[in-house]
């Protein structure tokens, strides 16, 4: 148990904090190179003079002293000492006085205890309680009965710090005679001495400290925390005191026997916990239940078994679930029989504590018991077998053919996460022929579980794509859906064949699939499908399909362009023509960029083509003459652009955007930003709600000018005149 600190350090003002924050990754203790210059650099700074007041003097001496608590020595200590009767450094000095380890900071910090009074006295004592200086243990039992409370139990407080045989006895001196605040610091410094005189293997003398604190007249926490060390203290012989917290009608008493229940070792700990778990009231009883789960290297599972076997509903269900986090296969029947209890919430308890038991011999347990089991049970064990994975694979495919509709639901839902790719037949089988409709569906589901997960698939995908002819046309659909999430040649070349069926179904989810492929083998398919599927619908969703692969898929620049002009040859459509125009945008090329200018010249193209090529020419920079020549036709020129000064918004509502713009300005009058939104490019909506514009001074080849653009508008610089 840490010990509370009772005498805190003087508030400190927010630059001092900041200072100590500077210096947090210096190690105390550490002692470089060049120490002794380093601590006369630092006493310079406190034996500067300076006016009184100033703040930036007084914080570079909280720094010096920061610095001398790592690079100090007896040398630094008068002038520390100094400091201790300082209301606004003495917190800063006394860090040092705490890590200097020469007796000289010691010995100055008893002197100055006999001098101070006030706050300055409380921190001083509370350094030497840091030091544990036991050559000031007998000047702080005179202080344990000072007539300021905060100093008493500073004293108090230091004692317990130091904690030795002399601290110890003033301690247990003071401990009938302290008053108020200073006896609870009297028992916690006592506590403290405890803890010491414990961890040193003297537990008689420990347990007789916590029992003077214990049964002391003093506060409730005090109580608490000597309780738990007299039981800890005593070992094996503490576990009638453990049992009369655990029998207490004080909640606070119980907790702390909950709390120290789980520190006890085995033995009689657990023999006492099982026989009053049967005694409490079920809300605390299903609380032991929790404890005694927390010992899992003494957990004694048979009454966890016990407890979840029978009795209060709240306390059924704590041990269910611990027997979830330490149970093992002995625990298997127990929780097999609460998954068919009545109680709903009890059965999931148990159904989940099944799932998060591990280990293979708990799998042994669950596969031994799928023979015999009744039909409620069976499902339940079926479920189980496909949660965690249990090769029962041969169980399963029996039980798919079990009178029972809910154990044959749950055996293909086992064999979609058990089937290998031999026995994905069955699967195929149920969901080509189900039933009904409701094993149709779970078949279904299965299968696509089966089948995503398959390392063959190739393999899978072929068993697929036999299927699919003796499948309802319905089915079909749904095979074809699974065979886009397996992915691969043969279901690309399956999926494909259907898009050209003469059954729109079949046309519409292939050409979808084929649409959001997910590699780009499913090109050249699509790219035919623009030429050869049915139905200007499908070739319309072909090419956006093919398209889109050109501008998100990760492709060679090279493959990426000639996919643009194929794409640009096969296109029907401007919209189409428009998206071929965004791919090159995205990916600026000199080929792209004489791709955009000979787009200037198809119907309704000029604009988006002429915008294409100056966003192209934009990102590239610097062009060849004979690319300029040819983007002179789209009155396109290389020009000088500088932008001088940009501001978007409304009346006063203004933001600069000059370097934002300048980013995107190449060498044309034309600027194109990377979204049409000015709210997204400039990073935020200036004015909402009010028309905006977007102001552009500039120079072009030297000649000043200026443009008003509507937000959102198109940008193209006007010649100066």
């Amino acid at each position: 148990m840490v010990l509370r600190t009772i005498a805190s350090r003087t508030m400190l003002p927010v630059w001092a904090v900041m200072l100590a924050v500077s210096l947090a990754g210096s190690a105390p203790g550490q002692a470089p190179a060049g120490k002794t210059e380093k601590e006369r650099e630092q006493l310079a700074i406190l034996r500067a003079a300076a006016p009184e007041g100033d703040k930036s003097a007084e914080g570079n001496k909280a720094l010096a002293c920061k610095m001398l608590a790592i690079h100090g020595s007896a040398d630094a200590v008068p002038d520390l000492a100094a400091l201790l009767a300082n209301e606004r450094l003495s917190s800063w000095a006394r860090i040092a006085l705490e890590a200097i380890p020469d007796p000289a900071a010691g010995a100055a910090l008893r002197d100055a205890a006999a001098k101070l009074t006030g706050r300055q006295l409380v921190g001083v004592i509370h350094s030497l309680g840091v030091r544990r200086d036991a050559a000031a243990v007998a000047m702080l039992a005179t202080k344990l009965d000072d007539g300021e409370a905060a100093v008493a139990s500073a004293a108090a407080y230091a004692l317990g710090m130091v904690g030795d045989g002399p601290a110890t006895a003033a301690l247990r001196r003071a401990l009938p005679r302290a008053q108020g605040p200073a006896r609870s610091a009297v028992a916690e410094g006592l506590v403290h001495c405890a803890e010491r005189l414990l961890a040193a293997g003297k537990a008689a003398d420990a347990t007789a400290i916590y029992d003077e604190v214990r049964t002391a007249d003093v506060p409730r926490q005090r109580k608490i925390e000597a309780t738990r060390g007299a039981i800890l203290a005593r070992g094996e012989a503490g576990v009638p005191l453990l049992v009369e917290q655990i029998r207490s009608p004080d909640e606070k008493s119980f907790r702390l026997g909950l709390t120290v229940a789980r520190e006890l070792p085995a033995g009689a700990t657990d023999r006492a916990l099982a026989e009053e778990l049967g005694k409490l009231p079920p809300p605390r009883a299903a609380l032991l239940v929790t404890a005694l789960a927390d010992r899992p290297k003494s957990t004694d599972l048979a009454t966890l078994v016990k407890a979840a076997g029978a009795g209060p509903r709240e306390v059924r269900a704590a041990a269910l679930t611990a027997l979830g986090q330490v149970g093992n296969p002995a625990a298997v029947g127990t929780l097999l029989a609460g998954v068919t209890d009545a109680d709903a919430d009890l059965a999931a308890a148990a159904r989940a504590a099944l799932a998060e038991l591990r280990g293979a011999e708990v799998d042994a347990a669950i596969r031994g018991r799928l023979e015999k089991a009744d039909p409620a049970l069976l499902a339940v064990l079926l479920e189980l077998v496909g949660q965690r994975r249990i090769d029962a694979v041969p169980a399963a495919i029996a039980a798919v053919e079990h009178p029972d509709l809910k154990v044959r639901t749950a055996a293909l839902k086992a064999l979609g996460e058990t089937v290998d790719i031999e026995r994905l037949g069955v699967l195929v089988q149920q969901t080509v022929k189900p039933r009904n409709d409701a094993e149709g569906a779970a078949a279904l589901a299965a299968l696509q579980a089966a089948s995503v997960r398959m390392p063959d698939r190739e393999g899978c995908a072929a068993k697929l794509a036999g299927a699919l002819a003796a499948a309802p046309p319905a089915m079909q659909v749904k095979i074809l859906e699974i065979l886009g999430g397996v992915g691969g040649t043969k279901a690309l070349e399956t999926i494909a064949t259907a898009a050209r069926s003469d059954r729109e179904e079949m046309q519409d989810a292939a050409s979808r699939l084929l649409g959001e492929w997910m590699t780009a083998d499913a090109a050249p398919v699509l790219l035919d499908l623009t030429k050869s599927a049915p139905g200007d619908k499908y070739q319309n969703r072909a090419m956006r399909g093919y398209i889109r692969i050109a501008r998100q898929f990760d492709l060679p620049l090279e493959q990426r362009l000639e996919m643009c002009r194929k794409a640009w040859g096969a296109a029907r459509q401007p919209a189409e023509q428009k998206m071929v125009l965004d791919v090159l945008r995205r990916y600026p090329a000199p080929a792209g960029l004489d791709m955009a200018v000979t787009a200037h010249g198809a119907e309704g193209l000029a604009a988006e083509a002429r915008q294409a090529a100056a966003s192209i020419a934009q990102k590239l920079g610097e062009l060849p003459a004979e690319s300029w020549k040819r983007l002179e036709g789209l009155g396109l020129t290389k020009r000088k652009v500088e932008i001088q000064k940009a501001e978007y918004g409304s009346g006063d509502r203004k933001k600069d955007v000059t370097d934002t713009l300048r980013k995107h300005t190449g060498s044309t009058v034309v600027i194109v930003l990377p979204d049409p939104s000015f709210n997204k490019v400039f990073a935020g909506d200036p004015a909402p709600g009010a028309p905006k514009q977007l102001v552009i001074r500039y120079l072009i080849d030297g000649r000043p000018g200026e443009v008003t653009l509507a937000e959102d508008q198109a940008i193209e610089l006007v010649e100066p005149k």
